[in-house]
């Protein structure tokens, strides 16, 4: 399906990947992996045409038909759904948007009529059954659960991760043979997240997705690319079989190197010991040639980093932490929370789930007092001081000429700068980083940050609203690894199921139909709770 050929991607002296020859083939689908920067998102926008290689080629297989996911949904708000599918056969839609043009402008001015054009428009949206267009995308829409109702209504009445089904609608209206996605589970809630895989696992053609989430990775791919060592490397497996043999090629190739290295040292060891001595002197001179053959291998240092999360509180808490009391909040006539009643104990690590729209952030929001509730109470037991680290991170990205460095000892003036120091770099801030203004950062810099002052806080219970947003696949790792020594409370949100699933001791599911309470892991709810239900609604 997609030949690659001494494919490499450089910009100036910095080298992405270089020298990266693989086929990609019909049924398969590709999870492309590595850390922030390391070249992702442009290798998959080399394969989209997009940008250019530095040096290499891509041959898809003839007449092969490119289906790229669009991120960015917001420009098409005010369009009709029914539209943004249709949109989707670009050459077939043009054709119909300049005729439905030339008609408007006959309407006004009939000698105005452009007769030719008009019929050359005509002869491109019979050769491409552009009568049946609209129906078939209508049918595309309805077995994404997309109901005939709303077709017709702008894209904007709908859930972030409905929104997600169709633009993917209007790729496949595009009858694609390969599909392109650039973190394709980005803002989508978890029961969307499951639908995506359900569908690319049914997929007929070739996928090829950039994604940071664990449990997507593994449900779907059946080849890992990783973005590592300046090179693309290919394995056959999902993201847990890739992890293990990823280890396992870095522990054989540094003991090939070792042993190489240590047959040098005794090769040059006998020479420098019997090189003037004549009965040796003929052997000595043989162990030199083949040392000065021999190759040693270089290991270049891996573009990973993992960054150390460390937290705790700064004393205990009562046994009860926070009483939620028939809380119920409306946006703009539509209600998001209604009567939400639960207790949260001592220890527990709770992940509030549910679909887009349906008010989990909004709960943070009022436990932390950042909004009213309309009716109902929240109350924080004994020694209780939250943590918060919010979705969007306004109270870090509003000091935008602020160094890293001043940011975060302003908030903390009475600490010696070397523990500052010390604190930013857990978080992979170095020496020279720490001065960078907070406006230079990226999305996972910032996460990065913020948790570096949760840590100094200590605060004695967390509240965290989608905390692995923006990280890659390393931080996330080593986030559910700090917070799951936190010995003290979290409540949290998130769509990663993975880290859900490897942090929470309780699950709080908000639904339409109310909160549905579960003690255990996100695995055991799901044996429990049977399938993830499909939910449409506003965001």
């Amino acid at each position: 399906m997609i030949s690659i050929q001494n494919l490499s991607v450089g910009f100036g002296a910095r080298v992405l990947f270089s020298d990266a020859t693989f086929n990609m083939n019909a049924g398969s689908r590709y999870g492309i992996v590595g850390a922030n920067g390391s070249g992702k998102s442009t290798f998959l926008k080399v394969l989209s045409g997009e940008d250019e290689p530095t040096t290499g080629s891509i041959t898809f297989v003839k007449n092969a038909r490119l289906g790229v996911l669009e991120q960015d949904h917001f420009h098409l708000d005010d369009v009709p759904i029914i539209h943004v599918v249709m949109m989707g056969n670009a050459v077939l839609w043009e054709a119909m948007a300049e005729k439905a043009e030339i008609l408007a402008a006959a309407e006004k001015d009939p000698e105005a009529f452009d007769m030719d054009r008009f019929g050359e428009l005509e002869d491109i949206v019979v050769a491409n059954d552009g009568y049946s267009l609209e129906a078939m995308a209508a049918e595309i829409l309805e077995g994404l659960k997309i109901p005939a109702a709303v077709h017709n209504e702008p894209l904007s009445v709908l859930s972030g991760g409905f929104k997600l089904r169709v633009l993917l609608a209007q790729v496949l209206a595009s009858q694609p043979d390969v599909l392109l996605l650039d973190e394709p589970t980005n803002h989508l809630d978890i029961v969307s997240i499951a639908w995506l895989e359900t569908f690319l696992l049914t997929f007929a053609g070739c996928v090829v997705t950039v994604s940071h989430d664990h449990h997507f990775l593994n449900a779907t791919c059946t080849h890992i690319i990783d973005v590592d060592y300046e090179l693309l490397t290919m394995y056959t497996g999902n993201y847990d079989f890739f992890e293990k043999k990823k280890v396992e090629d870095r522990e054989r190739k540094e003991h090939e190197i070792a042993k190489q290295e240590a047959i040098i040292a005794d090769h040059r060891k006998f020479i420098e010991r019997f090189k003037a001595k004549a009965s040796k002197a003929k052997q000595a001179q043989s162990k030199l040639k083949q040392v000065e053959k021999m190759e040693v291998g270089v290991i270049v240092k891996s573009s990973r980093r993992w960054p150390l999360f460390k937290f705790k509180a700064a004393r205990d808490t009562g046994k009860i932490v926070l009483t939620v009391d028939n809380i119920s909040k409306t946006f703009d006539d539509k209600e998001v929370l209604k009567n939400i009643s639960f207790k949260v104990h001592k220890g527990e690590k709770i992940a509030i789930i549910g679909p887009n729209g349906i008010g989990k952030s909004t709960m943070l929001k009022i436990a932390m007092g950042e909004l009213e509730p309309d009716s109902g109470t929240t109350e924080w037991g004994h020694a209780v001081v939250p943590g918060y680290y919010s979705q969007d991170q306004t109270e870090v990205r509003s000091f935008q000429d602020t160094a890293i460095m001043a940011w975060l000892w302003d908030l903390f003036p009475t600490r010696a700068n070397g523990f500052i120091r010390g604190k930013l770099a857990e978080v992979l801030f170095g020496n020279e980083e720490v001065e960078k203004r907070i406006s230079a950062l990226s999305g996972g810099e910032v996460a990065r940050l913020a948790f570096s002052k949760l840590s100094i806080e200590e605060p004695t219970a967390m509240i965290l609203d989608e905390p692995t947003n923006h990280l890659d696949l390393e931080s996330i790792h080593s986030l559910a690894k700090g917070l799951s020594k936190y010995e003290n409370t979290i409540i949290f949100v998130s769509h990663d199921r993975w880290f859900v699933n490897n942090l929470a001791t309780r699950i709080i599911e908000i639904s339409e139909e109310g909160v549905f309470d579960f003690l255990g892991t996100y695995d055991a709810f799901l044996a429990h709770r049977g399938s993830e239900h499909d939910h449409i609604g506003g965001n």
